[in-house]
């Protein structure tokens, strides 16, 4: 019985419904509600059993259900009017050739029918999917298609966190096998060492723009690389590697098999850094360029994005391990294989590392970088300083782009329907934010509170059904449940749901343990929390965070007042943000990149109470959430958490269960619904996923664009010059000398605003000329350790010829602030093209 033939038999589905098929095949229903409800209308308890799978949906429809609705005019209308507007979201249609952008990621959060992702990383990668598509971006997706995805929790009857691994029914997903031009499926290879590996290509359309996955589980292959696609962040540290490489190269190579040559490559995390090694050999290969002209193309051209604030999260990979899988496709690139190691290694550790770390390779492989929120910007240009040794920490090349969330995804369809009424048009496209908050004072008080009011009654009725469906239910005592039922849906509502990760503090609230129980036990202001989260599978430590919340709430008896929510996934996530009051989070400061989740709650009317992290820190103002106040001072952990800790519990007690309490003579918590207007606003007006990407598309993917037809151009011309220009550079660099500067007059007495003071500095230059170079003025304000922390810099004047290689360079430096300043000056290129390359070329004073 091993020769068994496969085949799908699917209700044959009627001409007047046939966009409900094609809809079924594209994402954009999910961020569409009057999509959504043409499946959900058909049959509710199917639509509930499947979990949102269109897919298997379908399928399981009798054919006399479908016959029946193509005999209903009101349906029929109804689907055309959904159609409508569909097809002018895909207008105008460009096929994959025509796409100039391509995003990498490890993972997909489109929605919870389709697990290809594990927690914030993707969800963040599927909104981003999703807003460039309602901003029609030229933009191609590209991840892998994981056959089990990340594991489904479990907690055991001691709290415990089981894992397990459900596979995904392939052809039950919304994707079509991807082909290339001449309309054949696409199925690519690539070398992994002395092995070669294949992976079929799928395609799966999120509103008009198209991802595309790679599926190594297929007969080509021995069991051992099948495996690659089954488990997201699964496996050891070697088939990390192999998927990575998957990624990066055999995405690329997925992209040109199907006619798409991306100008501007995305890697969203150091996971996809290898694809820069893909691009070069397309390029040498097809060209006929050389690497060195190659590699200006590529990295001018490409574009990283960093999420991980703590040197200890950023991966790494022995050079023994990578070195036999680096071999044969540095041979194809014409890259020296020593070469390439040494870009994923800081300039001041390659004659002692043996590692190659992921984000500094995709650092050293991109023109642009960036943090996740402008407090991870700092932190991230502290942490990888030394990448550009020599430079200021302000002049550090990584910018940031604040993350956003979409907000068709994530508002409750009953607070769209009053923003609907009452919002601007373009509430949902990243709107202004003072014609927003405008706006949102129409809405009256009532209206608002009472939507909200039916979204937390609708989310305890989802986690009562969670619960009760639990395979071992947190809450254990039957005595205690029968007298008090699980979660009150008229009280305030606490949610924390996150990755269960140690410095996330999953359980800072139980360090004092009395203090919480007050709360909990209190009728006359009573207050419920409901947590969720997973912990890494090999993570005990966050394990371990679980285990005590669910113990804590069984032996104190408050499991009805304390809950936590097994699996959670998009699904859960939606509940929650829509339906709690408050949301909470108290990371360990600064080691939240970003966060999105209290984004999410924003946008609904949700409070945060959250530590001045990530996003919070640029987002908190007073009235729009509370800002747990933090010491950094503590050297030792366990203080800074109990000093936050204790904070937290004073504006929980009183500040935010008062003012909920609080009410009017109209029974409304007046100034409570004040702040949500003021949440709504500062959500959609400042931390919309469709401004992220606008942002992207300005800062980042049009002056790539612009770099990658530039320097593809007559044959690549420039980039030639560039090489030629780098190889200079490095010949003269470390030759070339510059004098500490010489000021005319004394400063050593207080000068004035409006004076000035002539600088003379003496260089020498080697083989370059003048015109080659710029010597600056570097000057600004110092701090106490007399070190410049805002810089300015002035192009110098060449005023006299020495000879055999030394020059003289003038500038008049006027004054036009107070304050303690520091000057110094300094020899770099000509122009900006070696800005933002690492390591750079600069000469300060000896």
């Amino acid at each position: 019985m091993n020769n068994i033939r496969l085949y799908n038999v699917a209700p044959s589905v009627p001409d007047e419904l046939r966009f409900l098929e094609e809809l079924s095949f594209n994402m954009w229903w999910c961020y569409h509600p009057e999509a959504q409800d043409l499946f959900e209308r058909i049959d509710p308890l199917l639509w509930q059993e499947v979990e949102g799978n269109t897919r298997l949906f379908m399928s399981k429809l009798p054919q006399g259900k479908l016959e029946e609705l193509a005999r209903d005019p009101l349906y029929v209308r109804e689907l055309k009017n959904v159609e409508s507007a569909f097809r002018r979201d895909m207008q105008p249609h460009e096929d994959i050739r025509k796409r100039k952008i391509a995003y990498f990621s490890m993972e997909f959060g489109i929605h919870e029918s389709v697990r290809i992702f594990s927690g914030g990383l993707g969800v963040l990668a599927g909104d981003h999917l999703k807003a460039a598509s309602d901003l029609h971006l030229p933009l191609v997706g590209v991840g892998l298609l994981y056959h089990q995805g990340y594991f489904r929790q479990v907690l055991d009857s001691n709290g415990w966190q089981q894992e397990r691994y459900p596979e995904n029914e392939i052809h039950n997903m919304p994707i079509t096998r991807a082909l290339d031009p001449a309309g054949n499926e696409v199925t690519i290879s690539i070398p992994l060492g002395d092995r070669i590996v294949f992976a079929a290509v799928w395609v799966l359309k999120v509103g008009n723009v198209p991802l595309v996955l790679l599926d190594t589980e297929i007969p080509q292959n021995p069991p051992e690389l099948r495996s690659l696609t089954w488990r997201l962040y699964g496996g050891d540290t070697r088939n990390r590697i192999q998927q990575e490489l998957l990624l990066g190269v055999g995405g690329y190579k997925a992209l040109v098999a199907m006619g798409c040559t991306p100008e501007v490559c995305h890697m969203n995390e150091g996971h996809a850094a290898f694809l820069s090694l893909a691009r070069i050999e397309h390029l040498v290969r097809e060209f006929n360029y050389t690497p060195d002209t190659a590699l200006e193309i590529v990295w001018r051209s490409n574009v990283f994005t960093t999420h991980t604030p703590v040197p200890a999260g950023n991966e790494v990979f022995d050079f023994n391990l990578v070195r036999p899988f680096l071999e044969v496709l540095c041979k194809q690139a014409g890259i020296d294989i020593e070469r390439m190691l040494k870009w994923g290694v800081p300039i001041a550790e390659r004659n002692s590392s043996n590692q190659m770390s992921m984000t500094v390779l995709g650092m050293r492989l991109a023109n642009f970088s960036n943090g996740v929120s402008k407090l991870h910007g700092e932190v991230a240009r502290q942490m990888w300083k030394n990448l550009w040794p020599g430079r200021a920490l302000d002049e550090i090349p990584i910018k940031h782009i604040t993350n956003g969330v979409h907000p068709a995804s994530w508002i409750s369809n009953r607070k769209r329907t009053l923003f609907d009424h009452y919002l601007p048009g373009d509430y949902l496209l990243n709107s202004n934010y003072e014609k927003l908050r405008q706006r949102l004072d129409l809405i009256p008080d009532y209206d608002l509170w009472t939507t909200h009011e039916l979204c937390r009654q609708s989310l305890v009725r989802y986690a009562r059904l969670r619960l009760q469906k639990s395979l071992k239910c947190v809450v254990t005592n039957p005595n205690e449940n029968a007298a008090k039922p699980i979660l009150d849906p008229h009280i305030l509502t606490i949610g924390f749901a996150r990755r269960f990760a140690t410095y996330k503090r999953g359980t800072l609230l139980l360090r004092y343990r009395d203090r919480l129980l007050r709360l909990l036990s209190n009728e006359a202001a009573p207050v419920q929390f409901i947590f969720a989260g997973k912990a890494h599978p090999a993570d005990d430590n966050g394990k371990r965070l679980i285990q005590e919340l669910v113990q804590f709430a069984r032996q104190n008896g408050i499991s009805h007042r304390l809950v936590f929510l097994e699996d959670y996934d998009i699904g859960m996530a939606r509940k929650l943000v829509q339906g709690v009051d408050v949301w909470l989070n108290n990371p360990r400061r600064p080691q939240e990149a970003s966060g999105t989740s209290g984004m999410k709650a924003a946008i609904n009317g949700g409070l945060n109470l959250s530590i001045l992290d990530g996003w919070w820190d640029e987002a908190y103002a007073p009235g729009n959430g509370w800002a747990i106040p933090g010491n950094e001072n503590y050297q030792n952990p366990d203080d800074c958490d109990n000093f936050e800790a204790q904070e937290l519990f004073n504006l929980l007690e009183s500040e935010v269960i008062p003012l909920f309490y609080e009410r009017s003579n109209n029974d409304l918590p007046t100034r409570w619904i004040r702040m949500m207007k003021n949440s709504i606003a500062m959500g959609l007006g400042m931390f919309s996923s469709l401004r992220m990407v606008e942002d992207y598309r300005d800062m980042f993917y049009t002056p790539a664009m612009r770099n990658y037809e530039k320097l593809s151009a007559d044959n690549a011309a420039s980039a030639t010059a560039l090489v030629e220009q780098k190889r200079r550079l490095q010949a003269n660099f470390p030759e070339m000398r510059i004098e500490e500067p010489t000021i005319d007059g004394n400063l050593k007495g207080d000068i004035h605003v409006g004076d000035s003071f002539k600088v003379k500095v003496k260089v020498y230059l080697n083989a370059l000329a003048p015109s080659e170079v710029d010597v600056q003025i570097y000057t600004g304000h110092v701090n106490v350790h007399n070190e410049i922390i805002t810089s300015h810099s002035y192009s110098m004047r060449m005023t006299e010829d020495l000879g055999n290689g030394y020059y003289i360079y003038e500038h008049r430096v006027v004054c036009k602030s107070s304050g303690r300043f520091g000057l110094t000056a300094r020899i770099t290129p000509v122009g900006d093209g070696w800005t933002n390359s690492v390591p750079g070329f600069i000469c300060w004073p000896q």
